[in-house]
């Protein structure tokens, strides 16, 4: 296999790039959908099952019932997670050089 040009742009690779975002979108809110499900199964459960099993269970049910909205928010709500081996956009540029490629002293004026 031949090596890149050093003047030609690397071409991105299909593994790396990220998953659209309609397709996250739908995954996050099925997973919140399933998850505020099983809130309400539990929610049914407690009040089914009040008095006549051990009391543990039922605050057990009411417990799930009062923290997975909690945790359902806050796993819908995370956003993108940003690849660690990304390619920057832009080169960054010293702050010290002018956009017309003058030179600008330490002071910020130009020479």
């Amino acid at each position: 296999m031949s090596k890149p040009r050093s003047g030609t742009p690397e071409v991105p690779r299909i593994t790396s790039v990220p998953e659209p975002l309609s397709d996250e979108v739908a995954r996050r809110t099925r997973r919140y959908l399933i998850q505020m499900g099983i809130r309400i199964v539990c929610f049914i459960g407690a009040v089914a099952t009040w008095g006549r099993v051990p009391g543990w269970i039922s605050w057990l049910l009411i417990a799930g019932a009062v923290v997975l909205p909690y945790i359902a928010v806050i796993l819908a709500n995370a956003g993108r997670e940003r690849p660690d081996d990304a390619v920057p956009l832009m080169t960054p540029r010293a702050l010290g050089s002018g956009a017309d490629g003058d030179r600008t002293g330490e002071d910020g004026r130009r020479d």
